[in-house]
């Protein structure tokens, strides 16, 4: 690229009017090409979080277990025996609907290397996906893509994907959302920083090499899509999970001496940002000779190197006396290692290539005068309490229907293209648990771990459903006996230079705050989103949440398939909400009411009463209530427990102050489902602490052949007929 820098050229970069003027002052002069790709990318939405960092800086990040919170390359946690959990969730939105299946990997590939850069060894994948209507031919490409990527990039680095959540929603129809959640562990005594420091340290790159693929990329993340949004493909990176693994274990061999001073992944803007922020953190300036970058192509420019976002490549400042000694283990493990650069004591970023100096920036006012907006915003009106519409089709027809909707089919058909095993620590894989439960390698003791949001209250009430999202992972980890530690946010929402958006923004943060607080589950990392729309249509907001947390026994984590002999308790009160539920989404195909009421009281006493039952041993098996509402929990639970067939659930509770399908498939939010073979003990304790407790039925063999669920009104569904219809969805589908 050899135009001349204009303001024309500067919109195209995604950079305004006033930012460029703020470019020209800080440079007091016109700036090169590179210079200008520099401050555009870094200046991006994407990295920079312009319009959100002032509200994001609202959010609680401490507490006694955490290590590092946000600022770093992902969040650290304490988890006991000196280890650390360190983990993030990042999107790859905007590539995965260009080119699903690249989009989607290379999503994998850099949250997994934002976990590894700081010493851990990955243990757990998850993923977010929300996808458009299943009606039109796109989203089946998209879907089809996006899964294949995902398992094709996890499966073959070696790291389990072991959870998630797939939901359908026209909204996302030209703006599908990839968000993917990483876990490593490492030793909280070998955790690596970014911060660049030492004068004259050599600046290394290691990995692959630079190609021409994601040029820009950080700038289309911070742009919406108009109608030749395919046409962005040069944008999309290129990964290589192979080169990945070899990376990983490169870097960790790396870790275990004393080579390292600072590294960092090249994501997002690649060179550039990695160089810069790693610079920028240490309070030093950073010398790059372009000249030394490995190549794939030939001719790339320097502000094609700068701004690529080739993938599996990260940059280290190394200890000067190991030069020798990390060369050799990159080159056993045949990747690239060149010194490009040093550490100055400018303060400045000076970029060479070909004997010019191609950029020369101050790395302190690059940082300082960022953009950052306190953007105008609307707070979007509460919507009123749904007045309750009457059953137009019975119990029976309704669950059989709920169980076939997209959001709630059985997922196997993503699954099944998932190694959930691999590495051997996985104790309970998707559909087994309400959340995954990971084995700390080397201890007795495991790791619950979920993705959680719940975009139709959103949309309807942005900060209850920020809330909702929150309280929703705290409970899957809870169901399982662990406790919640702390949280990783994906923060999705479309231009926030609309009002009404930024007033969803505003909104859903307050109410994940609450709740963090509320519940001492603290936002330790994260990403933002922003500009999800497709000619002018935006995403329903979507915070994404990334829960975890510990469990002391691996083998005491509950799962929700209850046994023979059980009894079935619910924990939790109900009213009977169906504001915003599927059901009155898919049996009155209305999307309205104001969504179930949050009540932090009672999610902190019912979740802390479920997990001392479970770890009393009380409690067999547990499923938190959630979409769908209690019934469909129960007939979750009931597949669960039957592989092929054998026990039936049969529920003798009748509500008497609530319509029967108000009762069954409300939304209410602090519920539980306890499986137990001592229910008088349960019911006890319940009493005795003022919690909520019904008895619902209990767990039995099949009779005549077949095991039932069988409703209050004796209406006898087999779990067969269960299973055909919640596997239905993907199997005709992708006959």
């Amino acid at each position: 690229m050899t135009q001349p820098v204009t303001p024309d050229l500067a919109r195209s970069f995604g950079l305004s009017d006033a930012e460029y003027q703020r470019v020209l002052a800080i440079m007091g002069r016109t700036p090169s090409l590179t210079e200008l790709g520099i401050f555009s990318v870094m200046w991006s939405e994407h990295c920079s979080y312009k319009s959100s960092r002032i509200w994001l800086k609202t959010l609680p990040t401490t507490a006694p277990w955490v290590i590092h919170g946000p600022g770093e390359n992902a969040g650290v946690v304490d988890i006991g025996e000196g280890l650390a959990a360190i983990f993030k969730m990042e999107s790859h939105n905007h590539p995965s609907f260009i080119e699903p299946f690249q989009g989607a990997a290379t999503g994998v590939g850099g949250i997994l290397r934002d976990v590894f850069t700081m010493g851990a060894r990955p243990i757990a994948n998850l993923n977010a996906l929300r996808f458009g209507d299943p009606s039109l031919p796109v989203t089946k490409r998209v879907v089809d893509g996006v899964v294949r990527g995902i398992g094709g990039y996890g499966n073959c680095v070696g790291v389990p994907t072991v959870g998630g959540e797939t939901n359908f929603h026209p909204a996302y129809n030209g703006n599908p959302l990839v968000n993917a959640m990483t876990v490593g562990i490492a030793a909280q005594d070998k955790i690596f920083l970014s911060a660049a420091a030492g004068l004259g340290n050599p600046v290394v790159y290691v990995g692959s090499k630079t190609g021409r693929d994601g040029i820009h990329g950080a700038t289309m993340a911070s742009a919406e899509f108009a109608a030749d949004s395919e046409e962005k493909r040069p944008t999309v990176q290129v990964g290589d999970p192979f080169i990945e693994k070899l990376l990983i274990e490169a870097c960790l061999e790396l870790m275990a001496t004393d080579a390292i001073v600072a590294i960092q992944d090249m994501g997002a803007a690649g060179l550039t940002s990695s160089s810069v922020e790693m610079a920028g953190k240490g309070g030093v300036g950073i010398d790059l000779d372009l000249d030394a970058v490995p190549q794939r192509e030939t001719g790339m420019s320097a502000y094609e190197m700068m701004l690529s976002e080739s993938q599996e490549r990260m940059l280290i400042v190394l200890n000067p006396a190991r030069e020798a000694m990390a060369r050799a283990i990159f080159e056993k493990w045949e990747l690239d290692f060149a010194v490009i650069g040093h550490i100055t004591d400018t303060g400045r970023i000076v970029v060479r290539h070909q004997g010019r100096i191609e950029a020369d920036i101050a790395l302190q006012p690059l940082a300082d005068q960022a953009p950052l907006y306190e953007r105008p915003y609307s707070l979007p009106t509460r919507p009123a309490p749904l007045s309750l519409p009457a059953d137009p089709i019975g119990l029976d027809a309704a669950l059989l229907r709920l169980l076939a909707c997209p959001d709630l089919a059985a997922k196997n058909w993503i699954w099944d293209q998932y190694d959930a095993t691999v590495g051997g620590q996985t104790i309970k894989r998707p559909g087994q648990a309400d959340a995954a439960i990971v084995r700390i390698p080397g201890t007795q003791r495991a790791l619950a771990l979920t993705t959680d949001c719940t975009p139709r209250y959103c949309a309807a009430d942005p900060e209850q459903g920020g809330a909702q999202a929150i309280v929703e992972a705290w409970r899957n980890i809870t169901a399982t006996g662990a406790t919640p530690l702390a949280v990783t946010d994906n923060l999705n929402f479309g231009n926030p230079e609309k009002p009404a958006i930024m007033g969803q923004i505003v909104a859903a943060i307050r109410g994940m705050g609450a709740a963090c607080r509320a519940l001492d589950f603290p936002i330790v990392s994260g990403n933002v989103s922003l500009y999800n729309e497709t000619e002018g249509q935006p995403i329903l907001p979507t915070p994404a949440i990334g829960g975890l947390g510990v469990i002391d026994s691996a083998a005491h984590a509950t799962g929700i398939a209850p046994r023979h002999g059980d009894h079935l308790i619910l924990i939790g009160a109900t009213t009977g909400e169906l504001g915003q539920s599927l059901w009155l989404r898919e049996i009155l195909h209305r999307e309205d009411g104001a969504p179930p009421a949050i009540h932090f009281a009672a999610e902190r006493a019912n979740g802390d009463f479920v997990r001392a039952q479970i770890h009393a041993g009380h409690v067999t098996a547990c499923h938190d209530i959630s979409d769908g509402g209690l019934l469909i929990a129960l007939a979750e639970m009931a597949l669960a427990a039957n592989p092929v067939a054998g026990l039936g659930l049969t529920l003798t509770h009748t509500p008497l102050t609530l319509p029967p399908h108000a009762f069954w498939f409300g939304e209410d939010q602090a519920r539980y489902i306890i499986a137990t073979p001592h229910p008088a003990r349960i019911l006890a304790a319940a009493s005795a602490a003022a919690i909520p407790a019904t008895q619902l039925g209990h767990v039995e063999p099949h009779q005549h052949g077949e095991a039932h669920l069988t409703l209050p009104d004796g209406k006898a569904i087999s779990i067969s007929a269960l299973r055909s219809a919640n596997q239905r969805f993907f199997a005709e589908w992708f006959a």
